[in-house]
């Protein structure tokens, strides 16, 4: 073979190689993020529902003014009903701050120390999980344990929703992830653990706790711990790809309004939320978002805008796309918010 010949050769090899990776590009993740950024919040919302979207609420509170709402897309899309600022929706994750603050006034209260170790609090799950000996309570705030996430074990998701009524046994008897401090992985293990382990010390419902020393003294009035607690026609449909049952029936925790989490999220980043000598202990994160099926939310906070914006968004998939257009839409409203400050 000659070696003009080769050089073709190879140079159609790349050809075909790059024309069939072209067929792999999430071109919808690529033109939500070419597409000329919009004038303002609203623009986007609208341009979010372009992407395959159902309904999304937007809450953006800057220091010094009142707080402004965006909508667009549905609340309700089977009963074609708008979607409305003040629908409660499924916070998945963002719950995780809630808790985080509530185990810090524990400890400062002296119920417990972040120092306690798990095996401490929950001496039965010592041959089931392991390194429990040396696994800290701050360590499962941080995600910093090496426990196995339950919801990485394929076989939680065979039947989800019992299975959740027993999520935990979905993380026994697992080689760790690490060695407990040696590194970092999320997993929902550490907080199922936390809660069992906070109701134990308190002789009573975790959330009871949360709601005297977190949601009364911030007047969260529109916070829940469960689908029971509320009116279901308040809460905001939620959808998956691919299919069209609307899955707003699924107990999945804690539901909120945008409002709630944006106020909650402010005292968090402001300090107001701590008593005397609990922001030194606090060893979580001050932003977080939540992701189950049917809904994802962010919560995130811009030091230099002095802003907190809650993004709510009811449509999901697994595959990521989702997640990363809701990623991909909350990062522009920031943009557009630093560029009407600056002009």
């Amino acid at each position: 073979m000659t070696k003009n010949r080769r050089t073709t050769i190879i140079r159609l090899l790349l050809l075909i190689s790059t024309i069939v990776s072209l067929f792999f590009v999430p071109w919808i993740l690529v033109k939500a993020l070419i597409l000329p950024l919009p004038h303002t919040v609203q623009e986007q919302v609208d341009e979010a529902i372009s992407h395959g979207f159902d309904g999304i609420i937007v809450y953006v509170e800057q220091a010094g003014k009142p707080p402004a709402f965006y909508t667009a897309g549905w609340k309700d899309r089977d009963n074609k009903i708008p979607a409305a600022p003040d629908s409660l929706f499924k916070i998945a994750s963002i719950s995780k701050l809630y808790t985080a603050v509530a185990i810090t006034k524990m400890a400062r209260e002296q119920r417990l120390s972040l120092d306690d170790l798990l095996v401490d609090h929950l001496p039965e799950l010592k041959d089931r999980i392991e390194h429990s000996e040396k696994i800290t309570l701050k360590m499962m705030v941080q995600h910093k344990s090496g426990i196995p996430n339950f919801t990485d074990n394929a076989a939680y998701w065979e039947n989800e929703p019992e299975n959740s009524k027993r999520a935990l046994d979905f993380a026994l008897d697992l080689p760790a992830s690490f060695e407990p401090g040696d590194g970092y992985e999320y997993s929902n293990t550490n907080y199922l653990l936390l809660r069992n382990i906070m109701d134990k010390v308190l002789g009573y419902s975790h959330h009871k706790y949360i709601k005297q020393n977190v949601l009364l003294p911030l007047e969260l009035s529109n916070t829940y711990f469960s689908l029971s607690e509320v009116n279901m026609d308040d809460v905001m449909s939620g959808y998956y790809v691919g299919y069209k049952e609307d899955v707003k029936a699924r107990d999945y925790g804690m539901l909120a309004t945008a409002e709630d989490v944006g106020k909650f999220l402010r005292a968090l980043n402001n300090g107001s939320i701590f008593n005397e000598g609990e922001a030194e202990l606090y060893p979580y994160v001050f932003e977080h978002g939540g992701l189950v099926i049917g809904y994802q939310s962010l919560a995130e906070y811009d030091k230099d805008l002095d802003t907190v914006v809650v993004q709510f968004i009811n449509t999901t998939d697994f595959d990521g796309y989702e997640w990363n257009l809701s990623e991909i839409t909350i990062s522009r409203i920031f943009k557009i918010l630093r560029k009407v400050e600056n002009e």
